[in-house]
């Protein structure tokens, strides 16, 4: 039986403080070129494989996905994936959920570790049709900083072949070496077209409780990226 979620120090009320109403960049990011719809048929093809009648197909998710799976899904289980771990390693967000002065970082998948998260089993008679959803999220930009993979995931009914999205260390975007405290500085301050950084980590935290997940990194996150709003929205208070 899931625990209950406990209280978070970030709230909605800090999620507000960032709110923003900023417009979004048209065009892909400099050095990065927009998906074609024959990148997309190509690797669904090269996803998918030959047609198997009836057969399940999982997705891993760890941040976002869990929130917002931008495709539908017919079963939820949650499992461990091992030599993975959830980070926030994917920058800089310039444009979503960052600007060139406060630039975001994303979650992805990087070596090492265990991640807890939730499989979502899509209906298996519209497979490719939701697959396709998924990469359209995932992959908007070329080359990919985070390549989707197939994993194994520890669930309570089993192991689960899944797909998953994990950051490829030789991408540009591929940070690594910052502290917690440099991090929340980051989380604290970033908002873009699509919102807040604060935004983000409040809402993967909050479904994550919700689900008896409890992440030690994100949760000590959360608690300092909730410190740095304060302590910038003092006055108002």
């Amino acid at each position: 039986m899931p625990r209950a979620p406990r209280q978070m120090r970030l709230t909605e009320r800090h999620v507000a403080l960032m709110k923003r109403d900023i417009p979004e960049i048209p065009g892909p990011m400099p050095g990065y070129e927009q998906m074609t719809e024959d990148d997309y048929r190509r690797i669904t093809a090269e996803l998918l494989g030959p047609p198997t009648e009836g057969a399940a197909f999982w997705i891993f998710a760890y941040g976002s996905l869990i929130w917002k799976p931008a495709c539908d899904v017919v079963e939820l289980r949650t499992g461990i994936l091992r030599g993975w771990h959830r980070a926030f390693c994917l920058g800089w967000n310039t444009r979503f959920r960052g600007s060139d002065e406060a630039p975001g970082l994303m979650l992805a998948l990087d070596h090492g570790g265990s991640c807890k998260g939730v499989l979502y089993r899509l209906p298996t008679d519209a497979v490719e049709a939701n697959l396709r959803k998924l990469l359209e999220r995932e992959m908007s930009l070329k080359p990919s900083a985070f390549p989707p993979r197939f994993v194994s995931v520890e669930s309570e009914q089993g192991p689960i072949r899944a797909l998953t999205f994990c950051i490829n260390r030789r991408s540009p975007r591929y940070i690594r070496g910052l502290t917690e405290e440099q991090v929340a500085d980051v989380l604290a301050r970033a908002t873009g077209s699509r919102g807040s950084m604060a935004e983000y980590l409040y809402a993967t935290v909050d479904h994550l409780e919700r689900l008896g997940i409890r992440d030690h990194h994100l949760w000590r996150l959360q608690a300092l990226v909730a410190d740095r709003i304060d302590a910038a929205y003092s006055t108002e208070h």
